[in-house]
């Protein structure tokens, strides 16, 4: 397993790598954290796939920032993630 943190618009948004192949990230639901949502599906999935797991902005280990909860802001905070990734040659 791989984690960091990843500084995408204006967050230090932490992650988790499991697995190799095809990339499948998974994203928690409100009040929820890796650990909550994925601890059991996690390593049955990783056996085929890449795993990228996220916690959002105010969730789990990525410390909240002063701006609205929106759809919007967090699918653009993956997408900024996953391009951080592509960069470092994880993905």
């Amino acid at each position: 397993m791989q984690s960091g943190y990843a500084p995408v618009n204006g967050l230090k948004m932490y992650y988790e790598i499991h697995g190799s192949g095809k990339p499948l990230v998974l994203i928690h639901g409100s009040f929820m954290n890796i650990n909550l949502a994925f601890a059991s599906m996690i390593p049955v999935i990783a056996k085929k796939r890449q795993v990228i797991a996220v916690e959002l902005q105010g969730h789990g280990r990525t410390a909240d920032i002063d701006r609205p909860f929106t759809f919007e802001n967090m699918a653009d905070d993956i997408a900024a993630l996953l391009k951080y990734l592509n960069a470092l040659h994880t993905i």
